[in-house]
This record gives C-alpha cells, sequence and structure tokens, in this order.
C-alpha cells in the first residue's frame, strides 16, 4: 500500500497559502552523525546567513507566513515556533546546530538552508496515511493530548506532530536504526511552489548520496 498524505479542508481554510511535498525513501543507510552530515549543516549554517543577511529570523517573509498560520489557530507564534524559525535561531546563536543522527541531520540542513519547515517519519511506525488537521483534543499524541483546534499532523492511530510542524513525537521519529521514511516539506506563500520542490530536490540528492542503495521518490500530493 502507498502512504498518502492528506490535508483536511478545516486546515486549507485556515491557510489557503499553504503546500506540502514528501519524499519517500527506502532503504536508507541510518546510523549516528557523521563528518558528511557535520558538514552539510555547516553549511547550512552559512547559506541561511548569506540569506538573512543580518535579518533576525522571525522578520523573514516567510517566517512571518508561518506565524500568521500559527496565530490563526491560536498558537502564540513567539511560544511555539514553527521547526524552520527555531532551527534558525539554533543555528545562527552560540551553541550552533544539534547532531542528533546522520538522517535527521540531512534534513535539518535543507530545513535550515532553505528556511521552510521539513520532518522526517519512519513510515515502519505509520499506521495508514498521513493527515493534516485540526484536532479534537482526544488523539493521543505521546502521553498527552493536543489542544482542540490545533493543526496536527496524525496518522491512524495518533497525533505525529503537534501543533504543524512545532514537536514531533516519539513514536515515528527518526533514529539511528531508521531505513525507510517520509520526508515533509511545508511552505506558506510567498515561498513559491518552485522553491519547495528545489528544497525536496536538494533533500533526495542529499539522501542519496548517503545512502546510494536507498529507493527515493519525490511526490507531489497535489
Amino acid at each position: 500500500m502507498t502512504l498518502r498524505t492528506h490535508v483536511s479542508d478545516e486546515v486549507r481554510t485556515l491557510a489557503p497559502g499553504f503546500a506540502h511535498v514528501t519524499v519517500v525513501a527506502r532503504g536508507l543507510a541510518g546510523g549516528p552523525s557523521d563528518a558528511a552530515g557535520a558538514a552539510l549543516l555547516d553549511d547550512a549554517t552559512r547559506r541561511l546567513a548569506e540569506r538573512l543577511d543580518g535579518t533576525p529570523p522571525q522578520q523573514d517573509p516567510h517566517m512571518q507566513a508561518w506565524r500568521a498560520a500559527y496565530a490563526a489557530f491560536g498558537a502564540k507564534p513567539s511560544k511555539f515556533r514553527n521547526s524552520a524559525e527555531a532551527l534558525a535561531r539554533r543555528a545562527l546563536g552560540d551553541a550552533g546546530l544539534p547532531r542528533i543522527n546522520r538522517l535527521v541531520d540531512i534534513y535539518n540542513a535543507v530545513s535550515v538552508a532553505h528556511l521552510i519547515p521539513v520532518g522526517g517519519e519512519d513510515t515502519d511506525h505509520i499506521h495508514g496515511d498521513m493527515r493534516l488537521v485540526r484536532a479534537t483534543g482526544e488523539e493521543r499524541f505521546d502521553e498527552e493530548h493536543p489542544e482542540p483546534g490545533e493543526v496536527v499532523w496524525c496518522d491512524d492511530t495518533g497525533v505525529t506532530c503537534r501543533r504543524w510542524n512545532w514537536r514531533q513525537g516519539v513514536r515515528t521519529r527518526l533514529t539511528e536504526e531508521s531505513a525507510n521514511a517520509l520526508f515533509l516539506l511545508e511552505r506558506q506563500e510567498p515561498m513559491t511552489y518552485g522553491e519547495l520542490t528545489a528544497a525536496a530536490e536538494e533533500l533526495a540528492e542529499a539522501l542519496q548520496k548517503s545512502s546510494p542503495g536507498a529507493a527515493i521518490e519525490i511526490r507531489d500530493p497535489a
């Protein structure tokens, strides 16, 4: 069965400028962080600094659009930062970007370089299709529940990521043992769809270089 992603009408109404692309990979070579991943993260930080040219990440037009989307479902943007803004702030801080594992480091580098939220899910732990919906508040997320009306990614078992892309759950996150994955790349206007797909192509290329034997496909949910 092919894993699909769906965006609910409620979310489309909330954020009509939203779009996403997925990269699906099978046979990845997971493992701990390595020198190649560190180099990608360092280069991504350099590209981010050039892109922003001294402007704080939250003032970038794309981040402003994400802040507006978060505010639209009741999440205070300065408290709950989208994943791209949070990573960008860490990249430009004194401590720099964290090294997590080989696969997470690769998609974090793409997120920072393009200033775009990117998430990775272990498809061996996903049940059914992935859906972007507004939560009822009854869904399960690890040991807690989302707020009613909160935008969440979920599968048939429960929520996989809270507040759109703010915090990923433990159940489906990529580990050193992960081999099969779904990567979600998300944008709000004014970022163009071409910019979104360019980020997806860069991610697919980096994954293929890291895992030469993997089968990798970019999918346009539209």
